[in-house]
């Protein structure tokens, strides 16, 4: 993650709106996963009412880390593709450290690519600047 902990924290309440609002939306989807009654992870693409992004939405994804290797990550990756071919979305974009080779052999392997990098764009708690990978998936028609 690339997040100070406690950055950005959004509490239950605060999840709960997020998850009301996005399902209210045509241009959202907020996917939860939960083990044991507690989420474990989730997703999240983002779109807008903007006629010139509509055919867009940015991913986001996080799962905790002691639920790495389950195929959370790739399983919320592969719903919100699906979710967006079912609603004629032709670009699904995201960001990755470039750091995360994993995550970005996944998104490679769901037809994403490299658009761009963004250098010395995160300054990390272990005192050290990293570079973010612009990533795309073009639905071709």
């Amino acid at each position: 993650m690339d997040r100070e902990q406690g950055e950005a924290y959004i509490d239950e309440a605060g999840f709960k709106q997020l998850i009301k609002e996005d399902t209210a939306s045509s241009f959202n989807l907020f996917l939860v996963c939960e083990a044991n009654g507690r989420i474990v992870g989730f997703s999240r693409c983002q779109g807008s009412q903007l006629k010139r992004f509509s055919h867009k939405v940015e991913f986001g994804v996080c799962v905790l880390k002691d639920f790495w290797g389950y195929g959370i990550g790739s399983n919320l990756l592969k719903e919100s593709i699906k979710w967006a071919d079912a609603n004629k979305v032709k670009k699904i974009t995201l960001n990755v450290l470039e750091t995360n080779e994993k995550a970005i052999m996944l998104y490679k392997k769901y037809g994403f690519e490299k658009e761009g990098v963004l250098k010395k764009d995160k300054f990390l708690s272990d005192g050290n600047y990293y570079n973010t990978v612009l990533m795309g998936r073009v639905k071709e028609s």
